[in-house]
C-alpha cells in the first residue's frame, strides 16, 4: 500500500536542502534555472530535489511550453506546515527570489521600451483585421472612470474615451506611455506608471477596467486580477482579454510572452478567486492559428454577497 499523503510530505520534508526549496516556493512560483540560481546550487541536485517534492505533493509542475514552473500545492498540509519552515533558509534565498522576479519584470519592461515604435505593426502580425478595440468598447459599459491596465502605446484609452468621465492608463514601460501621451492628450486622461501586481489607483478609484493582452506578460497573473478587483469599485465591470492555451514558442520569442496563452477555466478561477462574478466568455479566432478568450466579469455589490 501507498504511504499517505502527509507521510510522505514529512518525509520529502527531512531535508535541509527541500526545506529551502519549499520556503521559498510557498512564496513564489520559479523555473528551474531561477531556483539553480536562488539556491546556488547545480540544476542535477535541484532537479532531484525538486521531483521528489512533487512526487510527495507539496509541489506542482506546470508546464507552459518548453518551461516549467515549480510552486506549492494548496492543502491544508502545507498551510500548517508553513510558518514552521519559515525560517529553514538563509536570509539571501528569499533576496535573491525577489531579485528572479524582478529580473524577469525588467526584462518584460526592456522589451516593450525597445519594441514601443513597432508595437502596432507587431500586434497586426497576430491580430490581423480583428479589430480589438471595437470589441472591447462592446463589453464595456458607460462609466464614470475607466482604467486600461496595460495600455501600452493608448490606442484603446482614445478609443474609449466617448464612453468614460475621466480615463486612467498604467503601464510599466515609459516608452509605451510616451507614445500614449501623444495618442490621448485631448481626452485627458491621467496616464501613471506601474505594474499590474501593483497599481497606481486607490480602491474603488474606477468603475470599468480593461486587461487586454497583458495577463501572459506577467510572472503572477492572478495577483494582477486581484489588484484589479480592488481598484473596480462594487458594481463595477473588468473586461479581461487574452489568448487561448496554445504552444506557440514564437510569442515568447517574438512578443516576450510569459506564459502560452490561458485555459477558460484556469482564467475563470482567478477571477473568482479575486473576487468577480464571471459574466460571459466568448473566443474570437485570429492569425497564427491562435484564439482570443474574452471575460466579462462583474465585482458584485456587498448586499449581493451578504
Amino acid at each position: 500500500m501507498s504511504p499517505c499523503v502527509p507521510l510522505a510530505a514529512f518525509k520529502a520534508l527531512a531535508d535541509e536542502t527541500r526545506l529551502r526549496l519549499m520556503r521559498i516556493l510557498v512564496r513564489y512560483e520559479l523555473n528551474v534555472g531561477e531556483i539553480v540560481g536562488v539556491l546556488d546550487m547545480g540544476q542535477s541536485r535541484i532537479s532531484r530535489h525538486l521531483r521528489i517534492l512533487v512526487e510527495s505533493g507539496l509541489l506542482s509542475a506546470r508546464r507552459d511550453g518548453l518551461w516549467v514552473f515549480y510552486g506549492a500545492e494548496k492543502s491544508a498540509f502545507l498551510d500548517a506546515v508553513a510558518p514552521h519552515i519559515a525560517d529553514c533558509g538563509p536570509p539571501e534565498d528569499l533576496v535573491r527570489a525577489r531579485e528572479a522576479l524582478e529580473a524577469r519584470n525588467s526584462e518584460t519592461r526592456r522589451f516593450f521600451n525597445a519594441i514601443a515604435p513597432d508595437w502596432h505593426a507587431m500586434r497586426r502580425e497576430v491580430l490581423g483585421d480583428v479589430d480589438l478595440d471595437a470589441l472591447i468598447l462592446e463589453l464595456l459599459p458607460d462609466s464614470e472612470a475607466v482604467a486600461d491596465l496595460g495600455c501600452g502605446p493608448g490606442e484603446l484609452l482614445a478609443a474609449v474615451a466617448p464612453k468614460a468621465g475621466r480615463l486612467i492608463g498604467v503601464d510599466a514601460s515609459p516608452a509605451m506611455l510616451e507614445l500614449a501621451r501623444r495618442k490621448v492628450a485631448l481626452a485627458g486622461a491621467s496616464l501613471r506608471v506601474g505594474e499590474l501586481e501593483h497599481l497606481p489607483l486607490a480602491d474603488a478609484e474606477v468603475q470599468a477596467a480593461v486587461l487586454s493582452l497583458t495577463l501572459h506578460h506577467l510572472s503572477d497573473p492572478a495577483a494582477a486580477l486581484r489588484e484589479a478587483r480592488r481598484v473596480v469599485a462594487p458594481g463595477g465591470t473588468l473586461v479581461v482579454v487574452d489568448y487561448l492555451k496554445h504552444a506557440s514558442e514564437l510569442m515568447r520569442e517574438r512578443f516576450g510572452d510569459r506564459w502560452l496563452g490561458f485555459d477558460p477555466e484556469e482564467l475563470s478561477g482567478w477571477l473568482t478567486q479575486a473576487g468577480f462574478t464571471v459574466h460571459t466568455i466568448d473566443t474570437k479566432p485570429v492569425k497564427l492559428g491562435l484564439k482570443l478568450g474574452l471575460y466579462v466579469a462583474r465585482r458584485p455589490n456587498p448586499e449581493e454577497t451578504a
